[in-house]
């Protein structure tokens, strides 16, 4: 019953998993959930690339980059 399965993701606002014969088949989640997993693994990934660059060495300064700034913008 859709109705039903609407009304259950609207109102746990967490994904229904469906399962068949006791096994996971289907997941089922209202769009705003659905966005909101999406924004958080896009977070989840931007926050290990900037992990990685630590890890890499690929950071500067942060006073070395506002002296360049102010200089090449004459602040």
């Amino acid at each position: 019953n859709t109705v039903n399965i609407e009304k259950l993701c609207a109102s746990t606002k967490s994904p229904v998993f469906v399962t068949k014969n006791g096994y996971g088949k289907l997941v089922v989640m209202d769009i705003e959930c659905f966005e909101r997993i999406l924004n958080q693994a896009y977070e989840a990934s931007e926050i290990k690339k900037g992990i990685n660059d630590i890890e890499n060495g690929k950071v500067k300064n942060k006073n070395d980059v506002l002296s360049n700034l102010k200089t090449k913008y004459g602040l």
